[in-house]
């Protein structure tokens, strides 16, 4: 027989940040993990909205895309992993993956939605750096004499 779970105990012990926001996109739930990752206490982040950690070049698309989800009660990001940029509570950049959740009430209307989100600004990085590397001995190999027949 499999223990009773403790959902509030799993949230907050979970090493990615788990962040809820209501359908006008107040912060509902911000567990340690999002404290770790973008540097905001919980009492700093419940009930702020999500530009807390949007970067400013992307809020009309994400609330676009968040007003669309709250209307329909769907997503697409919740079996596909969507990358994006985030910023950080000290400005610095950040490369974000997540999932997102939609709940609803029993009425079947949507009430919030839950993105659970891990730090990929190392992966980030690499493949950039990866991707130059490849570019750089790709020109270099192009300004190579053609071998003779």
């Amino acid at each position: 027989m499999n223990p009773a779970i403790d959902f509030q105990q799993l949230v907050a012990a979970v090493g990615d940040a788990v962040i809820a926001s209501d359908a006008s996109g107040a912060i509902t739930l911000w567990n340690p993990g999002a404290v770790r990752l973008f540097g905001y206490s919980e009492a700093e982040a419940l009930g702020r909205n999500l530009d807390l950690i949007t970067p400013d070049r992307l809020r009309k698309r994400h609330w676009d895309g968040y007003h669309q989800s709250m209307a329909t009660g769907t997503t697409k990001y919740g079996h596909d992993l969507l990358r994006v940029p985030a910023t950080h509570q000290d400005g610095s950049a950040m490369s974000i993956a997540f999932t997102v959740a939609m709940l609803y009430d029993d009425a079947h209307r949507v009430t919030a939605c839950v993105a659970v989100i891990r730090d990929e600004t190392a992966r980030f990085n690499d493949e950039r750096a990866l991707r130059k590397r490849l570019a750089e001995l790709e020109a270099r190999l192009a300004a190579l004499p053609a071998a003779p027949e």
